[in-house]
């Protein structure tokens, strides 16, 4: 899955984020050869004796001016990195230094799920053809407001290992000069600062890396290897077949339920109220809502109990308690269940999970989950950011996930599944 930016005026007045399948129309992608190269004869000093003459080398084709109107199609001028903010692991770059090289923009933001999907292709690709003349920079364009914050976007870097240079577009300033709707996103852009290929979303890894070599090689720039492989898109579980159910990707904050009910919260009235009163007042305070879970749940929705505080980006259990009572749960079908959550103080805290009434164990818990000596399956909040909760063996209908807290910094903001072998 991918997701979509768009703009909501209506309910909420607010931008809502969707997420939604590939794209099915796009510009065929088509090569514009640069001017051929030309063999330059080895040099002889005069009056001595001559050298052997050295094998014909292919001197660098002359860079051609990009002179056409910028944006994010294919054929038209790379846009600069304008209106950024701060760089990591690189001193500011621009599109013109980058001239000569193959550049990979890559948009994304740190707890996108289908962007960390990703991230081993182009840790691939860094570690083939950055010798080569290949720049990946990965453009950084927030979702939630913690992903604005620049510690935040440097330890997501080291923890996933991204080693090229990113730079944050807190402002969406790069992202509308593409006129960008996709997390994640990739333009491949030739030495002369023409974009030659764009893909939205996962997979088409295969044919990326193609298009990578045939710009590295072209006018001499690379002489790839051919018995370098090409990768293969990820494998879905053997468990799961075409037809089958897979929940969606759910929002607790109200400006990403707004619009059409994308959020997916069972219950609609409370929930509703709370955020019309939060929206009302200064569109950022959360405002306490009094929720009673039912005894079924219905799938694929988000069920409170307790009293949530329900803000814009998140739902935040409302109270120190000294019990378990408070939660929220879920009906889900999935392989996997990961969810992105944080801490309003900063300060740590634990939240217990169960799958249909029982602890996790070491057979279905996520990364992220541990195993206490009592058996109690818990994750430890630390830092904002995507953990990883549930991982079965292969897909499963219909789990109910409940997480709970005596922590009053328990904030869920969303909830995303899959269905692939290797988690996430």
């Amino acid at each position: 899955m991918i997701r979509l930016v768009f703009i909501f005026a209506a309910a909420m007045l607010a931008i809502a984020i969707a997420c939604g399948s590939d794209p099915t129309a796009r510009p065929d992608p088509t090569i514009m050869p640069g001017p051929t190269a030309t063999e330059v004869p080895a040099s002889q000093d005069q009056g001595q004796q001559s050298a052997p003459a050295a094998e014909p080398t292919a001197a660098p084709a002359m860079l051609m001016p990009c002179d056409g109107s910028r944006g994010g199609s294919v054929g038209d001028c790379a846009p600069e990195f304008a209106g950024t903010q701060e760089w990591i692991n690189s001193e500011p770059l621009s599109m013109e230094s980058l001239r000569g090289k193959v550049v990979l923009i890559d948009f994304w933001t740190y707890t996108c799920v289908n962007c960390i999907r990703t991230l081993p292709f182009l840790q691939e690709w860094h570690q083939r053809y950055a010798d080569d003349g290949l720049v990946i920079v990965g453009v950084h364009t927030p979702e939630f407001e913690f992903e604005k914050v620049y510690d935040n976007v440097v330890q997501a870097t080291i923890d996933e290992g991204v080693a090229w240079p990113v730079v944050q577009d807190n402002d969406f300033t790069v992202w509308r000069s593409y006129s960008n709707r996709y997390w994640p996103a990739k333009y491949l852009i030739d030495r002369n600062g023409e974009i030659q290929y764009r893909h939205f979303g996962e997979g088409k890894y295969a044919e990326t890396e193609e298009w990578i070599r045939q710009l590295l090689e072209e006018d001499g720039m690379a002489a790839i290897d051919p018995n370098l492989s090409l990768p293969q898109d990820q494998q879905r579980d053997d468990a799961f077949r075409l037809g089958m159910d897979v929940t969606r990707e759910l929002f607790a904050g109200w400006k990403f339920t707004a619009q059409q009910g994308r959020g997916g919260i069972g219950q609609g009235t409370e929930y509703l109220e709370a955020a019309r009163a939060s929206f009302n007042g200064d569109g950022i305070t959360p405002v306490v809502a009094q929720f009673e879970a039912p005894g079924n749940l219905e799938p694929n929705l988000i069920y409170f109990n307790g009293p949530w505080a329900i803000g814009p980006e998140s739902a935040r259990h409302a109270e120190m308690t000294m019990h378990h009572d408070d939660y929220l749960s879920l009906v889900y079908s999935a392989r996997s269940v990961n969810a992105v959550l944080t801490s309003d103080s900063g300060e740590p805290y634990e939240v217990q999970i169960t799958i249909n009434g029982e602890y996790l164990t070491d057979e279905n818990r996520g990364d992220d989950i541990t195993i206490g000596e009592d058996g109690v399956s818990y994750l430890r909040v630390t830092e904002p950011k995507l953990y990883k909760l549930v991982e079965h063996d292969d897909w499963q209908g219909e789990q109910e996930l409940r997480m709970s807290s005596m922590s009053d910094d328990f904030g869920l903001y969303s909830f995303t599944f899959g269905v692939y072998e290797d988690g996430y």
